[in-house]
């Protein structure tokens, strides 16, 4: 995921320019942006609030960004200089106890201060945002990606927020007003863009500002527990903002280009964006992407910690296929949980597989020039993973050495050694088939009609010689299954003879693996074994028996 070092071929810049791969789209907001207001430097940014622990959302942010600024960097040379800053809200005050951390009594105790002045609950940090924050940072690390982490907390303490902070005091009053009407009429009672941090107790307090003083850089408000009026100056870390304005003045402090939001934050995005202009700046460009959702099509969450966390998809699949999971249709909303992992997992493959063999527009419209920043690997998967899957689960294999006795069968020569990224995708396959196939495993019984397709089947299997290739064997499989219910008068097979239906493969692996789909049922026969094919035949009959 590292930003490769960019050498366009000559016509390389102008197909970016046509191309329709949505980075591309992106990136050319932002070479519209510097027609506008040329500078040296573009800044892209991506944000993540550590009350809770980093998920796949946190990650696709990051990724999606990074395509866009590889997509930019295209588009003008690389001459223009870019960063990506990971930006952590970590001065926000910790609102409620996620449901997923440990010594949950101990987190409520600190409700309201800033999350880098909350315990880690682990107890292996400083802090509850220090913990999140490594635990983001780590797995960002461990993609490759070129980033800037940035912490609030150490932007408002050291000063570096300052002068935008006075900007803000200056122009209260506007800030004030563009935000007034987004408001309920009790939340508008006592709002202020001004959160101080009481010196007394420590908590991000949500009160009034009674007075403020743009010259003497303070705000005035009432202790809610004294009654006391305190003056605190807004720099040096006394103060911090409420997060529409604290968007905003983080654009204008930062100088950010480029930052893209969830759905949900359409109107917080617009209201910033009126915000950044008056304090003088210009909102950065970007879109707004649809939400992943749970297997209940819920919004996943990081308090919640519903859907698939960054470490789970990894234990079953390849990071490559969690990128092109963030590539796919980010305007569209996608449920994010395990079943969608397999199907990834092979068409990253597939993308892979047809790169080499495309033109140079199509490149750039093939989701691994994106993914791999314009310099994807050399395809070498000789098996899909939908197949392994097939295998672990037709042998219910426990190890390794098992499958790799079916891998070696099917792809002569092919061993750990000579294929390291298959080696990892077995013990994806055993991973995936232990903590979901296994569990969920149901055989169909097969019907009357069925029953006899699957003894002839059998019957027809048993004729071949031991090594016949997954043609030989399809075939076979293609001509037992042209009669009633699963012929197909519509389709038309290479021979000319008639079609077969899905129903036909639907069966066979429903029956047989206890599974709705998968590959190529003659390959996977090939892979298998012939005669273990019939034994399996053989015991699905007699279940049903």
């Amino acid at each position: 995921m590292s930003t490769a070092v960019i050498e366009n071929p000559a016509n390389l810049r102008e197909l970016a320019e046509q191309s329709h791969a949505w980075p591309f789209e992106e990136a050319r907001k932002i070479v519209a942006r510097l027609k506008r207001t040329p500078k040296d430097e573009v800044i892209f940014e991506t944000g993540y609030g550590p009350s809770g622990l980093p998920h796949i959302g946190t990650f696709g942010e990051v990724a999606r960004t990074t395509m866009v600024r590889h997509a930019f960097r295209v588009m003008t040379d690389d001459k223009i200089k870019t960063r990506l800053i990971a930006f952590s809200d970590d001065m926000d005050g910790l609102r409620k106890v996620p449901d997923n951390v440990p010594n949950r009594d101990m987190v409520a105790q600190h409700l309201g201060k800033p999350l880098t002045q909350v315990p880690d609950p682990f107890g292996t940090h400083d802090s509850f945002a220090a913990h999140n924050n490594a635990r983001l940072r780590a797995f960002l690390d461990q993609f490759g990606f070129d980033y800037e982490f940035m912490s609030s907390t150490a932007c408002y303490t050291s000063g570096r927020f300052d002068a935008a902070l006075m900007k803000v005091l200056e122009r209260f009053d506007a800030v004030m007003t563009i935000m007034l009407p987004s408001l309920r009429e009790e939340r508008a009672e006592s709002y202020s863009p001004f959160l101080p941090i009481s010196p007394r107790t420590g908590i991000v307090l949500q009160v009034p500002v009674v007075a403020h003083d743009a010259k003497a850089g303070t705000i005035t408000y009432e202790d809610p527990d004294t009654k006391e009026r305190v003056t605190t100056l807004v720099t040096g870390g006394r103060c911090k903002l409420q997060w529409k304005p604290d968007w905003a003045m983080r654009w204008v402090a930062l100088g950010v280009d480029y930052e893209m939001a969830g759905k949900d934050l359409i109107d917080s995005v617009k209201l910033s964006g009126e915000i950044c202009r008056a304090l003088g700046g210009t909102p950065p460009e970007g879109f707004n992407y649809e939400l992943f959702l749970d297997e209940n099509g819920q919004k996943i969450s990081k308090s919640k910690g519903n859907g698939l966390t960054i470490d789970e998809w990894l234990r079953y699949a390849s990071p490559e296929s969690l990128s092109l999971f963030m590539y796919r249709e980010p305007k569209a909303a996608k449920r994010l949980y395990f079943d969608v992992i397999p199907r990834h997992v092979d068409d990253y493959l597939q993308f892979l597989d047809a790169y080499p063999r495309q033109g140079a527009k199509e490149q750039l419209g093939n989701p691994v020039w994106h993914i791999h920043s314009g310099a994807p690997p050399k395809a070498d998967n000789p098996v899909p993973f939908a197949m392994l899957l097939s295998l672990v689960t037709a042998s219910n294999a426990e190890n390794a050495e098992t499958l790799w006795g079916f891998i070696g069968r099917y792809r002569p020569g092919v061993t750990k050694e000579t294929h390291p990224h298959l080696a990892a995708m077995v013990e994806y396959a055993i991973h995936y088939f232990r903590d979901f196939v296994l569990p969920a495993k149901k055989f169909r019984e097969p019907g009357a009609t069925e029953r006899a397709a699957l003894i002839d089947l059998r019957d027809a299997l048993s004729q071949l010689p031991p090594d016949a290739p997954p043609e030989a064997i399809q075939d076979v499989v293609y001509e037992v299954g042209r009669r009633e219910p699963f012929l197909d008068a519509k389709k038309k097979g290479k021979d000319g003879k008639p079609g077969v239906s899905l129903d036909w493969f639907n069966m066979l692996y429903q029956v047989l693996l206890g599974q709705e789909r998968g590959p190529r049922f003659g390959s996977f026969a090939a892979a298998y074994g012939i005669k273990n094919t019939v034994d399996m035949i053989d015991g699905a009959l007699a279940r049903s028996a």
